[in-house]
Formats: C-alpha cells, sequence, structure tokens
C-alpha cells in the first residue's frame, strides 16, 4: 500500500477521488473534447537520480493531458528537493532515500503532510574511464578506504598493490544528494561521512562528464547515468564478501548487488492532492511507470507493487461513494 504519514484509505478518500474524475481528462490529447479539463502548473525538484524517470512521466503526462497543464522537473538534490517541499514550495519532491526524522519534523512544522510512494529501484554504479585497464571489481573494504573521512589514498597503487602509482581523482554526488547519503552509509557505515577533497555535484551529468574525460578518474552515481553513457565508462563490480557482482537489472532487482541497491521515491504534499492535475500525474506516474522505468534505465518495481498501489488508490476512492 502507499505509505507516508500514517496515511490511511479513509482520510485519502477524498482526495483519491479527484484521481479518478480526472482520468477520463488525460488521454484525450490536445485534440480531444476533454483536453482542457485539466489546468495548472506542477512544481517537482529533488533527487538527480530519480530525475530521468519524472521528466519521462512529465512528458509524457503534458502529451497527453494537453496544454492546460504544465509540469516543471528540477534536480537540487534529494536534500535540497526536501527543503524546498518541506515549506509547501513544491508539490511533488524525487528521492534517492527515504526522507530523514529532521526532514519530517520541518515538514510538520509547515504543516506539509505528505504521502511516500516507492517507483523504481537503482543500484549506485562505481565507474571508470574506459583506458582503465586494471580495475574491474572493488571490495566494499577498497571503497571504504577510498571514500573514508581522513582517507590516506592518494594514488591507485594506495588502493592495491600492483595497481600504477599514478594520482586518484574522484568524483561524486554533492552533500544535498541522497546518492551521497545512502553511499556513504553502505560504505563507510555512517551517513555524510565522507573525504572532502573530490569533485562533487548534484548533477549527475557532471559526474559522468568528469570521469569519462579522465584516465585516472573513478566516481560513482546512479545506474541509469551508466546505461546512457555506457560507452563512455567503464562499471566496476563490487564485492560485498560474496564475489564480484556488476549492476544490472536483474541484480538490483534480486538484490545480489548489495550493499549499493535501494528503492527510489516520489513524496507528495497531500494538500497538493486536492488539485485534480496533481493527482491525475500520481495515478499517470504509477501507470505508466512500468513502461517508463526501464527506457530510462532503471528497474521497475514488480507489475504487482505498482498494481497494488494503484489498488489502494481506487479502494480508497469507493469508500469515499459507499
Amino acid at each position: 500500500m502507499i505509505r507516508g504519514n500514517d496515511v490511511s484509505p479513509t482520510r485519502l478518500a477524498a482526495l483519491v477521488a479527484l484521481v479518478t474524475l480526472g482520468a477520463g481528462a488525460v488521454g484525450c490529447g490536445d485534440g480531444g473534447a476533454g483536453a482542457g479539463a485539466l489546468r495548472g502548473t506542477i512544481e517537482i525538484d529533488g533527487s538527480s537520480t530519480v530525475f530521468p524517470i519524472t521528466e519521462a512521466v512529465a512528458e509524457e503526462f503534458m502529451l497527453q493531458a494537453g496544454r492546460g497543464v504544465r509540469v516543471t522537473v528540477g534536480e537540487s538534490g534529494t536534500g535540497g528537493g526536501f527543503k524546498r517541499f518541506c515549506v509547501g514550495e513544491t508539490a511533488i519532491a524525487n528521492a534517492s532515500r527515504k526522507i530523514k526524522e529532521s526532514e519530517r519534523e520541518a515538514c510538520a512544522q509547515s504543516g506539509v503532510e505528505f504521502v511516500e510512494i516507492p517507483v523504481a529501484y537503482d543500484g549506485i554504479s562505481v565507474v571508470v574511464h574506459p583506458d582503465n585497464t586494471f580495475v574491474d571489481c572493488l571490495t566494499i573494504d577498497e571503497l571504504r578506504r577510498i571514500w573514508e573521512p581522513g582517507s590516506h589514498v592518494r594514488s591507485w597503487a594506495d588502493v592495491r598493490a600492483g595497481w600504477p602509482a599514478r594520482e586518484l581523482h574522484l568524483y561524486g554526488p554533492g552533500t544535498d544528494s541522497g546518492t551521497f547519503d545512502y553511499f556513504t552509509e553502505a560504505v563507510v557505515g555512517e551517513e555524510d561521512a565522507s573525504r572532502a577533497d573530490f569533485t562533487a555535484s548534484e548533477d549527475d551529468n557532471v559526474l559522468v562528464q568528469g570521469v569519462s574525460g579522465d584516465p585516472d578518474g573513478l566516481g560513482y552515481f546512479g545506474y541509469a547515468y551508466y546505461e546512457q553513457n555506457r560507452e563512455r565508462l567503464k562499471l566496476v563490480a563490487i564485492d560485498a564478501g560474496q564475489g564480484c557482482v556488476a549492476p544490472s537489472a536483474a541484480t538490483i532487482r534480486d538484490g545480489s548487488y548489495r550493499p549499493l541497491s535501494r528503492p527510489m521515491f516520489i513524496y507528495v504534499n497531500r494538500r497538493a492532492f486536492e488539485r485534480p492535475e496533481v493527482a491525475e500525474f500520481v495515478r499517470f506516474y504509477l501507470e505508466s511507470a512500468s513502461q517508463l522505468v526501464p527506457e530510462v534505465g532503471y528497474v521497475p518495481l514488480g507489475a504487482e507493487q505498482y498494481g497494488e498501489r494503484l489498488r489502494s488508490l481506487d479502494t480508497a476512492a469507493g469508500d469515499s461513494t459507499t
């Protein structure tokens, strides 16, 4: 079921009924009789990792909803997105991790209640330059020694004996990124614990450009950004104690690519749900995700999981009419 701030079907019933009412408008397109039924602007911000999914959904939604709806999608990072979301600036936040307690408190202080909706799976991908012929797999311990605060790793030779004594250049998400939060906790053992001497950006495309242009570069970011740039990057397998495993749709879905497989979310402001265009966009998101998620390089939830979430919406809407 949809999870969030203790959201019950009863409390959501009136809001979700709007989704059902708006469903007929979407799909008519510019030429349909219902093209003007939905109007307004939906503002979304947050994770650059989730951005490709939400952007793809937004583009398809606007095509079908007609010119009356405009959806804008930013990518200020998960933390940056929650800062805006929790003061009511945006209707939806993209997040590559669960909301933190401090962010929950900020939302509560502003009176922002929300619905948390998992939309896909990601496998944080560690990459090097394609000309790198000696790095095929890294252990979690090696990753920790590279990225931990106060790390003494300065060259490839510091990582593993026999590797060249060339300077190692690091690229990773900035501190507002949910990918940074997840990676540091999974690899270093403490969220936000990281060395500071690396090229940082909340925009994963900047990291792609950095590693793809640096023969001694090593970086990490969402799997879709590797998939979209696989000819410019070399994927590094990860050994968490059970042998080297590379991220793929199969290993991310079954969790064998550990500990860097994770769910991704959208968070929806419950007050914004009262707007028909927002309610319909969320339904469209869930109905379209199984097709659009793999198209942009991520791993969809199972069809039954999307169906369960949609059924929970239908049940809530049905309860409101009985």
